[in-house]
């Protein structure tokens, strides 16, 4: 069963830079991660997704603390920037790697793949590798392949970033409209305040590693905290 909620309290530290972060995620609700670079945010990514070891506190999903789990321990699925996709592996192959993950047979992991090529609208796709799709196919590849595993929460990195300015609007529409059929948390890294506003229900603002806003858009846009998230809800989008 998908976890409903992610709670993470949590201090981590990346060389001599520390972050500390504390904050729940329920599903149905997207919740986006935003700062200026540097501030932590792929930081505490990398923490929830158990590929950055906490100094100290928990990371529970669904009531269950998943601090000291490894990461294909966790039930977490993660979507790169830049998708990273198997290049060796055809489109079948790239989402029935989330199948085999849990166990299943190399045969049996592409006939449940298929399921979900036909709900990413990539059935006519399924049989080219990944330099012959555009990057809103390669992103929907990398969102069948993290959510055929059947994952307890769902973690985006800068989903639109490696997308061509001309097609994100597109993409971050039908983005948005899969991320409402997730039924588990979702956290979204994104410096975007475009990406803030079409995926995500709440917002927490990361500045120099720690916490300085957090509420819905419509309460940064009504009274920002810091001049980061100032600038953040007066940016069009780039």
């Amino acid at each position: 069963m998908t976890a409903s909620v992610l709670v993470a309290d949590f201090s981590a530290r990346q060389g001599s830079f520390q972050v500390t972060a504390a904050f729940g995620v329920v599903a149905g609700r997207p919740l986006a991660l935003v700062g200026p670079n540097g501030a932590g945010k792929t930081t505490v990514l990398n923490v929830l997704a158990g590929h950055l070891a906490v100094g100290s506190g928990s990371i529970l999903l669904g009531g269950r603390d998943i601090v000291d789990l490894a990461p294909e321990a966790r039930r977490v699925g993660l979507v790169f920037q830049d998708f990273l996709l198997f290049p060796h592996l055809t489109v079948t192959d790239n989402v029935a790697y989330g199948i085999r993950m849990r166990g299943a047979r190399r045969s049996a992991a592409r006939a449940a793949a298929l399921p979900w090529l036909e709900r990413f609208e990539l059935g006519a796709l399924a049989g080219r590798y990944p330099h012959e799709l555009s990057g809103g196919q390669a992103q929907r590849v990398a969102l069948a392949r993290a959510l055929a595993a059947e994952p307890d929460a769902l973690l985006l990195d800068e989903p639109m970033a490696a997308l061509d300015v001309e097609i994100r609007d597109e993409v971050r529409a039908e983005l948005a409209a899969h991320l409402r059929d997730f039924a588990g948390p979702t956290v979204v890294v994104t410096h975007s305040a475009a990406d803030v506003a079409a995926l995500a229900a709440d917002v927490v603002v990361l500045e120099r590693g720690a916490i300085t806003q957090r509420g819905s858009w419509a309460q940064l846009r009504a009274a920002p905290a810091t001049p980061y998230v100032r600038r953040l809800v007066e940016r069009r989008e780039e």
